[in-house]
Parts: structure tokens; sequence; C-alpha cells
């Protein structure tokens, strides 16, 4: 399964953002307002949204042009990947893109609330 975000143009430079997504206490401020929890852990973290399990992510790569969120459990296989390109100095074009692996069932059940995940990661960046 595969979803795509908008592409957006932040007000940060790619050096600010990689700095920042290097952090995983800094993803926190990215979170929807439906945030129940949010626990740091070892390069990643893990958090609950409202009507949804708890989900654990560890930085997997950070780089010049994407950042790599891989899922912490072994039962679910999902990859969160942000790319960045520099539109000039201070600005940055970022686009997030969601890959699983999920059977029929699942993806059935988690596809439009994955999308308004996304949907709202990227509101959220897109205020930084």
């Amino acid at each position: 399964m595969n979803l795509e975000g908008r592409k957006i143009i932040v007000n940060k430079s790619v050096a600010e953002l990689v700095e920042m997504l290097n952090k995983p206490e800094d993803y926190k401020t990215l979170m929807p307002e439906s945030l129940q929890s949010f626990e740091t852990r070892d390069n990643g973290f893990k958090f609950s949204l409202k009507g949804m399990p708890e989900i654990a992510l560890k930085i997997e790569e950070v780089t010049d042009s994407q950042v790599v969120l891989k899922s912490a459990s072994s039962s679910l296989d999902f990859a969160l990947r942000g790319t960045m390109a520099p539109v000039s100095d201070s600005q940055t074009e970022i686009q997030l893109l969601f890959d699983g692996n999920f059977n029929p069932f699942i993806k059935m059940m988690v596809e439009k609330p994955l999308q308004n995940f996304i949907n709202s990661l990227t509101d959220n960046i897109e205020k930084l």
C-alpha cells in the first residue's frame, strides 16, 4: 500500500530540517491534535492517537534528501519517508510517502486513517 502527502514548501533550510528530524523529541510538535501519548525511545519514538493503536517508529535514515521512519514492530512492515529538496537557502520542498505491506483486510481498515495522519503531519510541517 502506497500513500502520498501533498508537496509543500517549508521556510527552513535542508540543514535545519535534517538537524530537527534527527531528534526523536522534535517529532512531537508535528503530531496531530488527536495525540494522546508520546514517548521518546532510543533513536525513535512511540505515540498513540485517539481511536488508533499505539505506533512505534525508529529513525532509520536522515540525509540531505530524505528522512526514513520505519515501524519498530516486527508485526507491522511499513516505512514513512519524507523527501526533501532545496528550493533556496531558506526554503525546502517536502513530500511524505508511506509504503506498507498489509493484507487486504488490514489495508481496508487503515488506509483512510493513515491518509488523514499523513495529511495532518503535512499541515503541521508546513507551519514550521
